[in-house]
């Protein structure tokens, strides 16, 4: 902090008149501006439309009732000869179509008498009107470090123990590190707060309180609703073939998760294919198997609920997805997402830029999934190498793949695959995707209950002939795209 408060220092130096903040941990800034004021001499007085305007212990005392309204506040502070600081906590309602407050605030900020005041405008977001701007200087509150955030856990960790006997907290270096990781991007406010939530139920840091304060991170800091926190993801025990897939990801693992100077760590994989063959499972397989936060970014809602402002808030997006690293960032049937319209005004093409810009610069740890049905509506830039590593075909399964496939789904519904001819099973479904055999099965259980018995290889074979394949019903598109695929991207299976 003490480095913030030599930041601070400089702009006061500078001749800033008017600060920004914006931070929703007000109490750490206000003891931010505390220590600046200690270290300045100067008297710090703090404004809110609950409590008006009230001294922090340096400087005169003031009638709070009688600067409750921002008129008068805003002239005590023109005239107020002794110099000092002003914070005004949530101020921003009252700069909107408010040119007298305005005009008040850009007096203030010009005024030239020694000493000078200076007003700190702190709020979670702050939209200065643009007379204001030239004179305005933003500050923007540092995050606490690695060291700082382990000093909060050990700070709660001792409340904790004190409360309860001196019992000691009980963890281990793992899960310690993993705490202290996803943490990270929180508030000082925040961070203490999941910390705490993580050490009082059961005065203990453990793998199940790591992933508790992972969601609650998300939930914090997702504000907008753009990304989805997918909770269920998948193994790849559930995922049947996509061997060469598998294999890739294994030898990349440790570098993602424990990147060293010799090696840059993977950025992402496009998975291309025909649609239900296993793209979408493929994604959560990744996060599943590395274990890390899978994060779904829809652009439907990015489109739809931010008309006007869709690449500000793809911006916050990334952001929180960089702030939740190690993470999957999935973009499902990203083709859609970026294709353009006649009414597009130039929407999709900025968020494409805003996309490509990311994937090229960004340093965090986020692996990105992105996955598509139609190669011809993607556009070329985003298939350029440096911003995906590796551009995976799947194709529809073979035959040992689709009996792998009918037995993981047998599997999951309780029917033990060792009683049904598979091989006979595959071989009839030639041209049937992941999703497709999976239907056979949902289909041929269904008939099992409104007729009672067991389920047998006759109906699932009914099951099968009464279905006619994607790949029969599209036939001209699925072949055009397999021979797209055929020299430009990696078999996945």
């Amino acid at each position: 902090m003490q480095a913030q408060v030599r930041d601070l220092e400089v702009m006061l130096d500078a001749g800033a008149g008017l600060l920004v903040i914006e931070s929703p941990d007000e109490p750490q800034v206000l003891q931010l501006m505390t220590r600046l004021a200690l270290a300045r001499s100067l008297p710090l007085f703090c404004w809110s439309v609950a409590d008006g305007l009230r001294s922090l212990g340096f400087g005169e005392r003031v009638d709070s009732q009688q600067y409750t309204e921002p008129e008068p506040l805003l002239r005590h502070i023109r005239g107020y000869s002794g110099g000092g600081l002003f914070v005004l906590c949530d101020f921003h309602p009252y700069l909107k179509d408010e040119p007298l407050n305005t005009r008040l605030l850009k007096e203030i900020a010009m005024g030239e008498a020694q000493p000078r005041s200076t007003v700190v405008l702190l709020s979670h977001a702050f939209s200065l009107p643009d007379e204001l701007t030239h004179y305005a200087a933003r500050f923007e509150l540092g995050m606490p470090s690695d060291d700082q955030l382990l000093g909060i856990i050990r700070e709660e960790a001792q409340q904790w123990s004190a409360s309860n006997r001196n019992k000691r907290v009980k963890t281990d270096s793992r899960s310690l590190n993993q705490l202290v990781e996803h943490l990270k991007g929180l508030s000082w406010g925040e961070a203490r707060k999941l910390a705490r939530n993580a050490i009082v139920n059961d005065g203990a840091i453990d793998a199940t309180d790591v992933e508790m304060v992972q969601r609650d991170k998300f939930t914090l800091m997702n504000r907008d609703d753009v990304l989805i926190y997918e909770f269920d993801t998948a193994r790849f025990a559930d995922v049947g073939g996509l061997e060469a897939f598998k294999a890739w990801l294994s030898q990349r693992q440790q570098a993602f998760l424990e990147p060293g100077p010799e090696l840059d760590s993977p950025k992402g994989v496009m998975l291309l294919g025909v649609q239900g063959s296993g793209k979408s499972l493929a994604a959560k397989a990744v996060a599943g198997v590395w274990n890390l936060p899978l994060l779904r970014l829809d652009f439907g809602v990015l489109y739809n609920k931010y008309f006007g402002e869709t690449e500000r808030n793809l911006r916050r997006a990334l952001q929180l997805a960089e702030a939740m690293a190690p993470a999957v960032l999935w973009v499902d049937e990203i083709e859609k997402s970026l294709a353009s319209g006649d009414n597009d005004q130039g929407t999709s093409k900025r968020i494409l830029g805003t996309l490509l810009t990311w994937m090229a610069e960004r340093k965090s740890r986020v692996f990105l999934v992105a996955t598509a049905n139609d190669i011809t509506r993607l556009p070329p830039e985003l298939m350029r190498k440096g911003r995906m590593d590796e551009i995976f075909f799947v194709d529809l399964p073979s035959a040992a793949v689709r009996e792998a496939i009918f037995s993981i789904h047998l599997q999951k519904r309780g029917q033990e695959p060792d009683r049904f001819d598979l091989g006979r099973l595959a071989g009839l479904c030639e041209g049937f995707s992941g999703a497709e055999l999976e239907q056979l099965v949902v289909s041929a259980l269904y008939r099992v209950q409104s007729s009672g018995g067991l389920l047998s290889q006759e109906q699932l074979e009914q099951a099968v002939l009464s279905t006619q394949p994607l790949a029969v019903v599209m036939a001209e598109e699925i072949d055009s795209l397999r021979a797209w695929a055929r020299e430009r991207t990696v078999p996945a299976h």
